[in-house]
């Protein structure tokens, strides 16, 4: 039988004055119950009855204690940590997507382990850590190859591609429809009007960036305009103001700038107004992908296809919970449909 509160007060005083950290052991000892009991207590579904869960979770709060993380996860088998890969060159939405995550995880008693990387080609510099962290599954904002998930499915760790599209049957995917959203900016600019086209591109090696590229491209060769000029940023500010530069010199006749972030577009919209002395739309449409929050600010209200990040971010971690919790689910796709946003930087017609 377990003992009286009032019998338990001076043991549970004692331990919490002496300077020492309690420990499950000494909840058990107090309580009158198992140390598994404890466990179980603090273990997220485990079956304890309720009764007993009051009892241990009373003496706790007396001692002062809190269940070890590390512990835990010798007795669980994991760690409740989960990666996150994100390149630095990339869009300016992308601290909207770490909170997202880190929300959605943490509701889940489940901690971010942020891995940056200088390129969305440099994941083979990280994956040896990410090994050693032995993490419980990972969520990749950058390009994984075929050979690298295989490498995940063979250490059990289970991927979830945010905005990528997962090959073979190890990953899933949550991606915004990047190509549904280009072509449908495009598609606007050309019905308005518009005639000379220039592209800013983002890095080679970025899936989301060479998304965009290949959507516009695309659809623009579809209409006709078979020579359009493209220059590529790294998604900043500045290689937008360069990329709409070098644009107005290749093609001086130049009245629409497809850019493949938000930030980019910002850039170029400055560089147009302050540098070239174009007005911005009569003069020059500049269009961007993301929705961040400056392209709503009044001295840009810019025209963009907004993200859903904070679905998208709930999904991803839902989909990454479901595999580490069974890992035979199968590989799921989900796409999202973005929104478009008529700003003011586009003369868009009806």
């Amino acid at each position: 039988m377990p003992k009286r509160t009032a019998d338990r007060a001076p043991t549970a005083s004692f331990i919490a004055q002496s300077g020492r950290r309690p420990t499950s052991y000494d909840v058990a000892r107090i309580a009158g119950v198992s140390q598994s009991a404890v466990s179980r207590c603090f273990a997220p579904n485990a079956s304890i009855a309720p009764a007993k869960r009051e009892l241990i979770l009373k003496v706790a709060s007396e001692l002062g204690y809190r269940p070890n993380a590390l512990a835990q996860a010798l007795i669980s088998k994991r760690t409740n940590l989960v990666a996150v890969l994100i390149s630095n060159l990339t869009n300016l939405y992308y601290p909207e997507v770490l909170a997202g995550l880190s929300a959605s995880l943490t509701k889940r008693d489940v901690r971010v382990l942020l891995f940056s990387l200088g390129a969305e080609s440099e994941v083979d510099d990280v994956i040896d850590q990410i090994w050693r962290h032995s993490v419980d599954g990972v969520i990749a904002a950058a390009r994984l190859s075929e050979q690298q998930l295989e490498q995940f499915a063979d250490h059990q760790i289970p991927v979830v591609m945010y905005n990528r599209l997962a090959s073979g049957p190890n990953a899933a995917s949550v991606r915004c429809d990047s190509v549904g959203g280009e072509r449908d900016l495009v598609e606007r600019l050309i019905a308005s009007g518009h005639r000379h086209f220039g592209i800013i591109a983002g890095p080679e090696d970025s899936y989301v960036g060479e998304e965009r590229n290949s959507a516009a491209r695309t659809l623009l060769a579809e209409r006709g305009f078979g020579d359009v000029p493209m220059v590529r940023g790294d998604f900043s500010y500045a290689s937008g103001r360069a990329g709409v530069r070098e644009l107005a010199r290749i093609m001086p006749k130049l009245d629409a700038v497809v850019c493949a972030s938000d930030l980019m577009a910002i850039g170029a919209m400055d560089e147009a107004r302050i540098e070239l002395g174009r007005d911005v739309p009569k003069d020059l449409s500049i269009v961007g992908f993301d929705g961040s929050g400056p392209a709503t600010w009044e001295s840009y209200r810019l025209t963009t296809i907004r993200q859903p990040v904070g679905r998208m971010t709930a999904a991803a971690a839902a989909m990454l919970m479901e595999r580490i919790e069974d890992p035979a689910s199968p590989a799921e796709q989900r796409l999202f449909s973005g929104q478009m946003i008529e700003g003011a930087s586009a003369r868009l017609g009806a």
